[in-house]
């Protein structure tokens, strides 16, 4: 696996090493040796899967609040999407900073979102899927959201028009 720091303090980019040959390919995608070295978590005790039928599906931007934040390893398995970690943390250098990058099942690559962060995606084609590996469960009483399109935070979403849930469409401005 290749290790790649983002802009924001704590968000990795991870690219698969895929070894091929005539059969197809071989990559990891998680190593809690690898992970460990790079200060990631080593377990993650929730997955979940994400289908979204129709390109310019968006979904976000959640996070799980005190005292149980959750972190996130973000992984496109069919498709393509936009993925976004928005940085939540009041002491960060980059509060209110946001990164964005399309995540493929072609390219399989994943972004690591720490705890403290909000997340979102929009899918760029019809059937994409989103695998993601928790650091925490999920907890309803703790969910929160930030709206997609605050202009505190300029998210550059790449499909101007998105299909949303009314949930997410009406999460509040910063």
């Amino acid at each position: 696996m290749i290790f790649a720091p983002t802009a924001l303090d704590g968000v990795w980019v991870i690219d698969p090493e895929r070894h091929e040959d005539e059969r197809g390919n071989f990559a990891r995608i998680v190593c809690t040796e690898e992970f460990a070295r790079h200060d990631l978590p080593t377990a993650f005790p929730q997955c979940n899967l994400s289908s979204n039928r129709l390109r310019g599906t968006l979904r976000g931007m959640h996070y799980q609040d005190q005292p149980h934040p959750d972190g996130k390893l973000v992984r496109c398995t069919r498709g393509s999407i936009f993925d976004v970690a928005l940085d939540l943390r009041p002491e960060s250098a980059t509060f209110r900073h946001w990164v964005g990058m399309i995540l493929t099942a072609a390219n399989g690559r994943a972004m690591f979102i720490p705890p403290g962060f909000a997340h979102g995606f929009q899918a760029m084609e019809h059937d994409s899927d989103v695998l993601y590996h928790m650091t925490e469960s999920y907890r309803p009483a703790l969910t929160r959201g930030v709206a997609w399109n605050d202009p505190v935070f300029a998210i550059a979403w790449p499909i101007a028009e998105p299909i949303m849930s009314p949930r997410d469409a009406a999460f509040p401005h910063w």
